[in-house]
């Protein structure tokens, strides 16, 4: 059986083009199928819109959360109930083709278990966008010992064994895209192109895309903190040759009370650092703060299925 998972937040404007397509891929696949609509808390008309498509295809189903919990929340939620033995996680704005999905399949019963889609290009995104995806998916390879493959997405094809696996994954925090990769199992990229939005507007901002890296950072490598100690090392050492040369410097020539303005920028520096690294243990301590408390990933509104 294969189970297609399809995050959906506000895609009014493209869930008609979206089900057009994806029907029409499956239809030819020859394998029992189910597709799991997870409503992310969306304001527009998704609902009503999955709500009618689940009335024509009894393949359709819609897991309508609480509220909005975020795309990441909301892909663990489609893995929760999910049922195939083949698992593809897609996006619903057709930047990812659903006519890839034979492909990643055929992929699969060669006995791969995490089959993804690698992006060789990126339509209808600014070149700033371009060049902060690139720095930040080799930056956190270069971070981190696990090997999460750059120009990835969430769109790929995962077996059952891999679905299992990311089930008994407990954090609140999550970073799926590391997930896939933590979890291990043969896995092999398929190239393709990524074409621009159908229709409506992304929902990541570069706020939310800077939160997402520091999600991505702080979930998967402790070099920030490390970075910190070596520092604050390296800023104790400096520290110290400078007053021994102040100490030295007193006894052959005296002291005249110079050095006012350079002393005033070593205290800003110095100060500007600590409040930097404060600022990262402060993020691990809070993701450390939200893995404690033991909330519940998401609550579900409604399950509707025909």
């Amino acid at each position: 059986m294969l189970s297609i998972i399809i995050p959906a937040y506000n895609e009014e404007e493209v869930l008609e083009e979206f089900y057009r397509r994806i029907v029409g891929v499956v239809s030819k696949i020859g394998l029992p199928y189910e597709l799991i609509f997870v409503n992310d808390g969306s304001k527009d008309r998704t609902l009503q819109l999955l709500t009618s498509l689940s009335q024509q295809n009894e393949h359709l189903v819609i897991i309508d959360l609480s509220r909005n919990f975020g795309k990441e929340i909301a892909v663990s939620a489609g893995i929760d109930f999910c049922r195939g033995d083949a698992v593809v996680i897609i996006d619903a704005d057709l930047q990812d083709p659903p006519e890839l999905i034979p492909e990643l399949i055929e992929q699969w019963r060669l006995g791969y278990d995490n089959v993804y889609a690698r992006r060789i290009s990126r339509e209808g995104e600014s070149k700033l966008k371009k060049l902060t995806a690139f720095l930040f998916y080799r930056s956190i390879r270069g971070m981190t010992h696990i090997d999460i493959p750059a120009d990835t997405g969430d769109f790929r094809l995962l077996s059952r064994r891999a679905i299992d696996a990311l089930k008994q994954l407990p954090e609140r925090n999550r970073f799926m895209k590391g997930l896939y990769a933590w979890i291990g199992f043969s896995a092999i990229a398929v190239d393709y192109h990524r074409d621009s939005r159908y229709a409506g507007k992304t929902k990541w901002n570069y706020w939310k895309l800077w939160n997402f890296a520091l999600e991505g950072i702080t979930s998967f490598t402790e070099v920030p903190l490390k970075l910190a100690s070596y520092v604050g090392g390296l800023m104790a050492f400096l520290s110290f040759l400078y007053g021994a040369y102040i100490i030295i410097k007193t006894f052959i020539l005296g002291n005249d009370v110079p050095g006012y303005p350079s002393l005033i920028v070593t205290i800003l520096f110095l100060g500007g650092i600590q409040l930097v690294f404060i600022g990262v243990l402060g993020e691990y301590l809070g993701r450390a703060f939200a893995e404690i408390k033991q909330r519940p990933l998401y609550f579900v509104n409604k399950i509707i299925k025909k």
